[in-house]
């Protein structure tokens, strides 16, 4: 009995640590789960703590670089319309106010345009908003008054209008503002729509939840949301728009972390430029500095109450509450924010009550930051490049102040279409593209460009890549090369338009002819080149040599290498639009050579100035050899191939320019300039297809139309020192006296000039008559045939 009992006892013993041991088991595995899940947790915290710093305190975001147009400085005797400078407000989104109340405002009574300007950061000074009364006449404007002290203003810019911007890959867009810089009326609106505890809560409210739930359930729908002020920044900041439980919390950790990290005001004001307000075309909306220029066309600061509550409306669904799409929507849900805002004490009912009974005032949508004019800011793009990297162009802030001149550029795509459409109803011309350049004259600054009828962005560019023989273009620089040697070449030289055969290395023989198949004997040198002639020009050409023509053509600017060709002297060689409009600059530089270009100004997205684009000149052909092409040139608009502009401009207006027109009539080029722009106008087929048009019945005719719309200022040639004028008798090519009827004045090179007197009476040479007699008779275009 007690053997059994010591069993009994025994067994009971043993089993007694067996269920101390699964208890120990349990207690250890539940241990090293809590640590193994704490050192997860801390683990994965740890990680979202880094994404959270790196990116909060890295580069936030990638700005685009916004790129402007050249703004419009106003004085009086600018020839500026009324209609065009109202164009113009409209453009920069400037809104109808009689009180002008705030910046962006104008208003419009008769003749006059009272304006508010906005304050603008320019490259060389900041200038601060003004309000003035413009007087304007048929001519343009009268008068500039300061309307705060009734002063005259001499001189004052318009802010410029951004004509595109370069994106990343991810096309977003926001202007940036400080937390300081943001309507007092917006955080308000913010804090009783979005957030009311914002300043109490640790980045989640449980008792934010709890009343959105409440709200909504008496409002019967959404009007309310549980999400803090952090945790929408969190969202839009960190996280993709993906709904599910480990989203939201992982929202929820990310915005603990956000809140333990940094101060509230600096959450705010990181939320204030990241949350998402629209869309944009192809680019999104982001942050409330953009929103204001995008929805209502005026900065943030000046915005009223009621926009100010339409813009916090935004925030529940840009796509809901698009005022454009869903006015109605829209404006119940600015209602309700107003109304929110009273039951905070933020604002009082009257002033509610004033905001409500406000409409939208939404402007009409515009593509503020796409880029209106692709060929140009292609141009741009390609500039930058030679000092910039891609990533600082789409990323860094950078502002661009351009050349471009958004009427001239308007003018000139209107144009272009027009005329060529026009074009197109002559035989054989179908399918017909287009490139024009137009510069100032005095500084090589592109004002307007084009490169293609329809420009479009990602196109060809044919105003920087059509590479394509010149034809008759390639003259006035032969003849450049020619006056370099006054002792032997004049403006009155006799010269040879004969057939002439010129033997090529490889046994070949090149046979030029003139376009109308005819030689015209011993011409003078001015009436080869305003008439064309072929034959004269390599006669020339061959004489002083390629080479040095084709020296003279790099010293014009052309840096493209040339064949030496005999062929060259006819313009055989390819060159593209710009490179002809480089050349063409020298000419109306006076022969000082001007780097064409279309910055003005890079600056950072401090203010900081980063590089400059000045005014480079240097002399690259004698002024004196200049001087007189150019008034040879003049006679080819009055007594050459150029003459139909006349019928156009006054016969005083001193135009100079060239056609060309090459082999089989495959491209129409003009170039020439006024006294205030140069362009250079090129019409053919990108399948290289015969147009059957010359230089002068297309790309003049495109050339004639814009210039009559955009120039203002005749051509005054000036003789430099070296240039002494002489009478001279056109039948003879010698001095001439006073009683001599075929007598005129032209330039020499001083030292040059005819020495011996002719005796008037003799018969004028058919080819040398005076340039009225030829001036109704059909034009003789001249083509350059290429070897054979």
């Amino acid at each position: 009995m007690a053997e059994r009992t010591y069993r009994r006892d025994f067994r009971n013993k043993r089993k007694k640590p067996v269920k101390k041991s699964t208890f120990h088991r349990l207690r250890n595995l539940f241990l090293i789960l809590l640590a193994g899940g704490s050192i997860m947790l801390f683990s994965y915290l740890g990680y979202l703590d880094y994404n959270v710093r790196k990116q909060f305190e890295g580069k936030r975001w990638a700005i685009p670089a916004r790129v402007y147009a050249s703004p419009v400085e106003l004085y009086a005797g600018y020839a500026l319309s009324a209609a065009n400078f109202e164009a113009l407000l409209k453009m920069l989104h400037y809104r109808q106010d009689a009180e002008l109340p705030v910046e962006g405002t104008y208003f419009k009574n008769g003749s006059q345009i009272s304006v508010k300007t906005r304050s603008f950061a320019f490259w060389d000074q900041q200038q601060p908003g003004a309000q003035m009364e413009l007087e304007f006449t048929d001519e343009g404007i009268l008068s500039i008054t300061d309307l705060t002290n009734s002063e005259d203003i001499a001189l004052i810019r318009m802010d410029p209008v951004q004509i595109g911007s370069f994106y990343p890959t991810i096309k977003e867009d926001r202007v940036l503002i400080k937390l300081e810089e943001a309507p007092d009326t917006l955080i308000k609106g913010l804090l009783a729509s979005e957030d009311r505890d914002f300043y109490d809560h640790y980045g989640v409210s449980l008792r934010g939840i709890a009343r959105a739930m409440w709200t909504n359930v008496r409002a019967g729908g959404m009007v309310q949301g549980g999400s803090t002020i952090t945790q929408q920044l969190v969202k839009n900041f960190y996280l993709t728009n993906k709904r599910s439980l480990s989203r939201k919390l992982k929202e929820a950790l990310m915005a603990l972390i956000l809140e333990f990290r940094y101060s509230k005001n600096e959450i705010l004001e990181a939320y204030l430029n990241e949350i998402y307000l629209g869309q944009n075309g192809g680019s999104s909306v982001h942050g409330f500095g953009l929103a204001s220029e995008f929805y209502f066309g005026s900065t943030l600061k000046d915005l009223p109450l009621e926009q100010v509550a339409s813009l916090v409306a935004l925030v529940r669904g840009p796509s809901e509450y698009d005022p454009r799409r869903y006015p109605e929507r829209a404006l119940q849900r600015r209602n309700l924010v107003l109304n929110q805002m009273v039951m905070e004490g933020y604002i009082t009912t009257d002033q509610a009550a004033e905001a409500i009974a406000r409409p939208l005032s939404v402007i009409p949508r515009s593509q503020r930051s796409s880029n209106r004019y692709p060929g140009f800011l292609d141009l741009i793009k390609r500039q930058l490049k030679q000092d910039y990297r891609e990533e600082d162009l789409t990323s860094q802030g950078l502002r661009i102040f351009t050349t471009l001149d958004t009427q001239v550029q308007d003018t000139l795509e209107k144009t272009v279409a027009a005329k060529l459409s026009q074009l197109e109803k002559l035989p054989h011309a179908d399918n017909l593209e287009a490139a024009v350049i137009v510069t100032r004259r005095d500084s090589g600054e592109i004002a307007a460009l084009t490169g293609g009828r329809e420009n479009l962005p990602g196109g060809f560019n044919r105003a920087l890549d059509a590479i394509r023989p010149i034809g008759s273009l390639i003259k006035p620089v032969v003849y450049l090369t020619a006056l370099e040697y006054p002792d032997k070449y004049t403006i009155t030289t006799r010269v040879s338009d004969s057939s002439i055969v010129v033997k090529g290395q490889n046994g070949t023989n090149w046979i030029p002819k003139n376009y109308d198949h005819k030689e015209h004997g011993s011409v003078a040198l001015h009436t080869a080149l305003a008439k064309s002639y072929n034959l004269a020009t390599v006669r020339v050409g061959m004489d002083v040599g390629v080479a040095k023509t084709a020296t003279t053509l790099k010293d014009m600017g052309v840096t493209r290498p040339v064949d030496l060709y005999p062929s060259l002297l006819l313009g055989a060689s390819s060159l593209s639009p710009i490179e002809v409009t480089q050349m063409y600059q020298t000419l109306a530089g006076d022969g000082f050579s001007t780097p064409i270009k279309g910055i003005r100004a890079v600056v950072d997205a401090d203010g900081k100035r980063l590089q400059s684009y000045p005014f480079i000149v240097k002399q690259a052909v004698d002024p004196g050899v200049t001087y007189i092409v150019n008034t040879i040139l003049q006679e080819v608009m009055h007594n050459g191939t150029g003459h139909s502009a006349y019928s156009s401009f006054p016969q005083d207006y001193g135009l100079v320019g060239k056609t060309g027109t090459t082999n089989d009539a495959k491209d129409s080029w003009f170039a020439g300039y006024t006294g205030d722009y140069l362009s250079v106008v090129w019409i053919g087929r990108d399948d290289n297809q015969p147009i059957k048009l010359t230089g002068a019945t297309g790309a003049l005719q495109v050339w004639t139309a814009l210039m009559r719309k955009i120039s203002t200022q005749p051509v005054n040639l000036i003789p430099p020192d070296n240039i002494k004028m002489a009478k001279v008798d056109s039948g003879s090519g010698l001095l001439a006296n006073n009683n001599c009827g075929n007598a005129r004045q032209y330039p020499y090179i001083a030292g040059s000039e005819p020495t011996s007197y002719s005796s008037c009476g003799e018969t004028v040479i058919e080819q040398d008559k005076p340039w009225f007699e030829d001036f109704f008779q059909d034009e003789p275009n001249q083509s350059e045939p290429q070897p054979q």
